[in-house]
């Protein structure tokens, strides 16, 4: 069955798809894949269930024919997914007003070992080892919402130094040897060099990353702005005396009279008003990795402290180079992380990204690109339920930080 005939059988949404189609999918140099893109598209917003082709082309008034087309499209057209990303991340920042890059952490659970990057590792969350790949979800935050514009598959073990296998999955080899953190920084650069998009600050959750300091260390290179969740012995460095002094962000918290205190109102569920004491210190502190024959150590980091307003919980701290921001401001931008993880249990929900079944690195990509301008589409445009849903409760598991746990 040709794609044309497929798509004659997909009710469409009218100008709406065909617009965003003309815009995103620019790229595809050939009619056909434009084709199969939009019916792959539609299937993975109105047919409910699993996301798999063949499942999807089970669903009316799909005809079951056009199982194997999207199969092709997913896992043997030869397209490039990262024009596509470019051009989704433009549309959002071109359409909303975006006020932070942010990324999480995606946990997709397999059976077997052949699927592109499956391991076995430690969900920090639960304790158990699960078998599963390992992805990070780069988005755009505006409001409060998040828009899902990039992904990196991270590998590691075998799969960095078993050929045969990274071959047979067609991974390239600019993909070996890279950890979350450089996923983090080299998407960064990729989002910098590109002038169409906003130069947002970064808001990441750091608490549970194995080189922080070498996610900070790399955005400021680009010199990019950060609002970043620490861990309370995060290392900073003290450079306003004759010896710099290295000490944790909770010692320095701890010395009262280095610190100053904001008080915060914040109106509770039963409607009553609450003051939530916010500690900020009273100078700026540097990073204590740098590079050589750079300056990045230098440049000064506010910190922030929150204590749990019960008192149940430790407190927690931030890193930030808005130092001229407000306190409210910086923790207003620090809740786009937590946007981020309502939207990755959306995706995992009704976009199907637990539900790839191809073993290639090219295919992975394919379907995490789709599942990105769907999610985009039905959030921008007038696509049947496009509107925006409220934030929906992220799962308590896996864990959704960008953590650096053992592979």
């Amino acid at each position: 069955m040709s794609s044309s005939e497929v798509r004659a059988a997909v009710p469409g949404d009218g100008a709406c798809m065909q617009t965003f189609m003309d815009e995103i999918f620019r790229p595809f140099q050939r009619p056909e894949q434009r084709r199969w893109a939009q019916t792959y598209l539609w299937a993975l917003i109105h047919v409910s269930g699993k996301k798999t082709p063949r499942r999807m082309a089970l669903a009316k008034p799909l005809p079951s024919a056009a199982a194997h087309g999207l199969h092709q499209f997913i896992n043997a057209s030869p397209w490039e997914w990262a024009p596509v990303r470019r051009r989704l991340a433009r549309q959002v920042a071109a359409t909303t007003a975006p006020h932070a890059w942010t990324v999480a952490e995606l946990i997709i659970p397999k059976r077997g070992e052949h699927s592109v990057g499956v391991h076995r590792r430690l969900d920090t969350v639960t304790g158990r080892t699960v078998n599963c790949q390992r992805a990070l979800v780069f988005f755009l935050a505006s409001g409060s919402q998040c828009y899902p514009v990039g992904w990196s598959l991270v590998l590691g073990g075998t799969w960095d130094s078993d050929r045969e296998r990274r071959r047979r999955a067609r991974i390239p080899g600019s993909e070996a040897g890279r950890t979350p953190a450089d996923h983090v920084i080299g998407y960064a650069a990729e989002a910098a060099a590109q002038p169409q998009l906003p130069r947002v600050p970064w808001v990441l959750d750091l608490t549970r990353c194995d080189d922080a300091a070498g996610v900070l260390a790399g955005l400021a290179r680009q010199r990019a702005d950060v609002v970043c969740e620490v861990p309370p012995d995060h290392p900073v460095l003290l450079t306003g005396q004759h010896t710099p002094v290295v000490t944790s962000v909770s010692a320095l918290m701890e010395v009262r009279h280095a610190r100053q205190t904001h008080v915060l109102l914040r109106q509770t569920a039963d409607g009553r008003v609450r003051a939530v004491p916010v500690h900020t210190y009273a100078g700026t502190v540097a990073g204590t990795r740098t590079g050589i024959g750079d300056d990045v150590g230098a440049r000064p980091y506010r910190i922030l402290e929150r204590p749990d307003p019960d008192g149940r919980q430790p407190p927690r701290y931030w890193l930030t180079t808005l130092t001229d921001h407000r306190v409210e401001e910086v923790l207003r931008l620090a809740r786009s992380h937590t946007a981020a993880l309502s939207a990755v249990a959306t995706l995992r929900r009704r976009f199907g990204v637990l539900d790839f079944e191809g073993r290639s690195f090219p295919g992975w990509h394919h379907h995490m690109t789709m599942a990105s301008a769907a999610y985009v589409y039905q959030r921008l445009t007038c696509a049947p339920g496009g509107a925006a849903p409220p934030p929906e409760a992220p799962p308590r598991t896996p864990a959704a930080e960008l953590t650096g746990a053992p592979n």
